[in-house]
């Protein structure tokens, strides 16, 4: 009977872990490490098992597993680990409310924090004329790491602004463009660049700088190729495959309310 013998705290103590559990399995859905992480859940539920059944050995064995491989795992779930930590840290209030967003716990505003329309007209027209660019969008961590590294502006996001940025011609068209919210906040900036060996040869340094900053924060980012105008989408250090750019719009209107 002391099993049934549940408190209030003990209700309040599952919830959280719940929620614990559901957002960490949100964070690397689509990702490698959900496999682990479900194995990881499911180790963990054998163990309590043979702890309930009282088999000594068996639970001793997989406890003692469980303990050293919590070192295992902060290798194997770093980029996750980071992500999760710079989002909880982030002072930024918007990032806040995103952030409780994904428990539901506050009212859903799906009112996309910059003007994604002039930003996809103005990949199409970029696209069209071959014309390169590299753009990151900012949603909850901090991009002064990077922005440090090119020009300081307080531009408005519209379609005739970033088109004259990126124009050949233009002294700001090298490097990345960064948008935080309604606002262009920097141009000309160095991108820390990704090693990985399985991104296509036939992808460039945009292509490779826009998976490092995304491997490195939860940015997302809009590469316009400059060899043949084709408009990639990164997020969370991989490529997001859509069809046209309205499917694009969509894609890109859920990651920035989400």
């Amino acid at each position: 009977m002391e099993f049934l013998d549940i408190r209030i705290i003990d209700i309040v103590d599952i919830v959280l872990v719940a929620l614990l559990l559901y957002y960490v399995y949100k964070l690397v859905k689509g990702t490698v490490a959900i496999n682990i992480f479900v194995g990881i859940v499911i180790m963990y539920g054998i163990w309590k098992l043979t702890e309930l059944l009282e088999m000594e050995l068996l639970s001793k064995i997989l406890g003692g597993f469980l303990g050293v491989g919590m070192f295992a795992l902060i290798v194997v779930f770093q980029q996750e680990i980071r992500k999760f930590l710079l989002m909880l840290g982030s002072t930024n209030f918007n990032a806040r409310r995103r952030f409780f967003n994904k428990f539901k716990l506050l009212s859903d505003d799906n009112t996309p924090i910059t003007n994604i329309k002039a930003i996809i007209e103005a990949c199409r027209k970029m696209s069209s004329s071959n014309t390169g660019a590299l753009i990151v969008l900012k949603r909850n961590n901090s991009l002064d790491f990077v922005k440090n590294t090119g020009d300081t502006m307080s531009m408005e996001v519209n379609q005739p602004i970033i088109e004259s940025i990126f124009f050949k011609n233009s002294p700001l068209h090298d490097g990345a463009m960064i948008i935080e919210d309604m606002e262009i906040t920097a141009t000309r900036v160095i991108l820390p660049v990704s090693n990985d060996r399985k991104i296509p040869l036939r992808f460039g340094l945009r292509h490779r700088a826009a998976v490092g900053i995304t491997e490195k924060t939860d940015a997302v980012c809009l590469v316009v190729s400059e060899e043949n105008g084709q408009v990639s989408y990164l997020r969370d250090g991989d490529f997001v495959l859509f069809d046209d750019l309205e499917e694009l719009h969509e894609i890109l209107n859920k990651d920035l309310t989400a």
